[in-house]
């Protein structure tokens, strides 16, 4: 199944809970939260007490993905606000297996992110311990940017893996996802949609639906 998860880095803050549940209503089924800290990203970003405070509004899946330095000494209070899911990026801690299995433990979802300069090959390990897979189609850390084409050989590589294995791991993709590129995204394997800009400007509801008529046709259900 495709799945739209907007981005939320690039909403209206000061209209974010009603921007949530017009995604929500027009059919996006994630809602992606992207953390920052400044050291490993240049960009700093919301954190828990923002996470906390829109879990009161919506139970959308929190697709929570964490662009911080040794994400492992944060997973429990993530978990502890809502998140749904925790996704880490495999450059930023040196224990990826405990890490993994400490937001098992929390009993949440798993996710690992990598970057552009990372090979796809590195998430091979750790396969069969997550749920997902998130491969950045930009460099993390602003919003905004174009689609680096060149990722997108890296999500078919992962996808052939994860098909190679028997395994049902979702594949996330995340920069410069619009409507008229997403299906280059599909095409290559991915079933995970993030998008902020192009979701969160002008109608909310409207561009949700451009994407929803995309991700829902059959060709590209998985």
């Amino acid at each position: 199944m495709n799945i739209l998860s907007p981005s939320i880095l690039a909403a209206d803050f000061s209209r974010l809970g009603k921007q949530i549940k017009e995604a929500e209503h027009a059919g996006a089924r994630y809602l992606h939260i992207d953390v920052m800290d400044g050291v490993f990203v240049p960009d700093i970003s919301f954190g828990m007490p923002v996470i906390l405070s829109i879990r009161k509004c919506s139970d959308i899946f929190f697709d929570v993905h964490l662009m911080i330095h040794k994400p492992e000494r944060f997973v429990k209070e993530f978990a502890d606000c809502g998140a749904d899911l925790i996704n880490f990026h495999l450059e930023a801690t040196e224990d990826v297996t405990g890490t993994i299995q400490r937001i098992r433990f929390l009993g949440k979802k798993v996710g690992i992110t990598i970057s552009p300069e990372t090979p796809a090959k590195a998430v091979e390990p750790y396969l069969k311990l997550v749920d997902m897979v998130l491969v950045m189609t930009v460099k993390p850390g602003f919003g905004g940017q174009k689609l680096l084409p060149e990722c997108l050989g890296k999500v078919r590589e992962v996808r052939s893996m994860v098909l190679e294995k028997g395994l049902r791991t979702d594949i996330e993709v995340d920069g410069g996802i619009r409507p008229d590129n997403v299906e280059l995204a599909l095409e290559a394997g991915a079933n995970i949609i993030v998008s902020g800009s192009a979701v969160f400007q002008n109608r909310v509801s409207e561009n949700v639906k451009s994407f929803m008529n995309i991700l829902g046709q059959d060709k590209y259900k998985r």
